[in-house]
């Protein structure tokens, strides 16, 4: 599709909330409307607004001044196309939206969002819907991108936290315990704890063992440090539990039959609540095993929430232009990748289903043992 043809393109916003999406949005309706003079729809919570129709036309007038506002003056939601609630009742909904894609005579859409968005993109691509996708995640584990919209924020967010910290666990000659977001993956606990001097990091890449993370806490005592700050990302496991994780993943991936699936994936919800509140099982653990008090800062949804950085306004301006440039050179079915200081598209199909984790020869892993970080191995 060459640029003469694009009049009009949708956008939305889906998933989690993340810093720096209404400065995306920006991005995108201001090339757009600006540069080359097409018109643009929003649609409002995700994919959910695009099932059911809920719309507005944007225009300049809603693009100021949203730059350094958090979240999305969209809207979000995790609804999968695929599997949507509507009125009680799951269905899928991706007939509805292709229909109004085209009732809108939209020649584009473009959606900001990580993992699961991107999956959604996948599947609408797939039906012809013209897509092109921005990555957005405060956990940074969208693949083949050097960084997602959020990320930057939260990492501040969290190391500020992290920093505040110290002058309590000091203090009260405690172990002081942040739980900080990365269900699968370690990168802003890693960076993090990293860039606010934590003595103790615990990330969903490396299986902890209790008693190790107890000896480099105990060698602190003995050299008369008597405090330590942990942080740990809520999906951390330990070398136990994450045996068992890996035992049920196994046994879904080599299931056949309906009753197999079913059992497999009971036992992943029944190991999944049990895991529900285990930081703080981490610290009466360390309470027992160095004598000290433990206290749990939970971070939660403050990683996400207040002004965007400079860095992912700078981010989502980048590849909210290039996604523009890019529609308008005839791109489809591709994620707008940030590589160094430019960007790169890169196929969806590469993207949906996969996760960017955290590798064990990555320098921060190396530079965080090399300053006697103890890793939980």
């Amino acid at each position: 599709m060459s640029a003469k043809q694009i009049k009009r393109i949708g956008i939305l916003t889906a998933g989690g909330d993340s810093p720096g999406l209404n400065a995306a949005i920006r991005a995108v309706g201001k090339a757009a409307i600006g540069e080359r003079g097409w018109e643009i729809i929003g649609f409002r919570d995700g994919y959910l607004g695009l099932a059911q129709d809920s719309f507005i036309a944007l225009g300049k007038e809603h693009l100021s001044g949203i730059l350094t506002v958090g979240g999305t003056v969209l809207g979000t939601s995790r609804d999968k196309v695929h599997r949507m609630m509507i009125d009680g009742v799951e269905r899928d909904m991706t007939k509805a939206i292709v229909r109004n894609y085209r009732r809108h005579r939209l020649d584009a859409l473009v959606c900001i969002g990580g993992g699961g968005t991107q999956k959604n993109a996948m599947r609408l691509a797939e039906l012809g819907v013209r897509i092109v996708t921005l990555p957005k995640t405060i956990d940074n584990d969208v693949p083949l991108t050097d960084a997602t919209i959020g990320f930057d924020t939260a990492l501040g967010i969290a190391t500020e936290a992290v920093d505040r910290l110290h002058s309590t666990a000091h203090s009260h000659h405690r172990i002081i315990i942040a739980e900080i977001m990365g269900h699968k993956a370690g990168w802003l606990t890693l960076g993090a704890g990293i860039s606010g001097g934590a003595d103790v990091i615990l990330i969903p890449e490396i299986p902890y063992d209790i008693e190790k993370i107890a000896a480099a806490i105990r060698r602190r005592s003995k050299l008369d440090t008597k405090f330590s700050i942990v942080a740990v990302a809520e999906g951390a496991k330990s070398q136990e539990d994450a045996a068992a994780f890996e035992a049920a993943e196994r046994r879904r991936a080599k299931a056949r039959t309906v009753e197999d699936k079913g059992f497999a994936r009971l036992r992943l919800s029944e190991l999944e609540t049990e895991h529900a509140g285990n930081t703080l099982r981490v610290a009466k653990q360390l309470e027992g095993l160095t004598g000290l008090e433990a206290r749990v800062t939970i971070l939660g949804y403050v990683q996400r929430g207040g002004t965007p950085s400079f860095g992912d306004r700078l981010l989502a301006t980048r590849l909210g232009t290039a996604c523009v440039d890019l529609l308008a050179k005839g791109a489809e079915s591709i994620m707008v990748a940030a590589r160094g200081h430019g960007v790169q598209p890169v196929p969806i199909e590469s993207v949906a289903g996969r996760l960017k984790l955290v590798p064990m020869d990555h320098p921060w892993i190396a530079s965080a043992r090399s300053v006697g970080t103890c890793m939980g191995d």
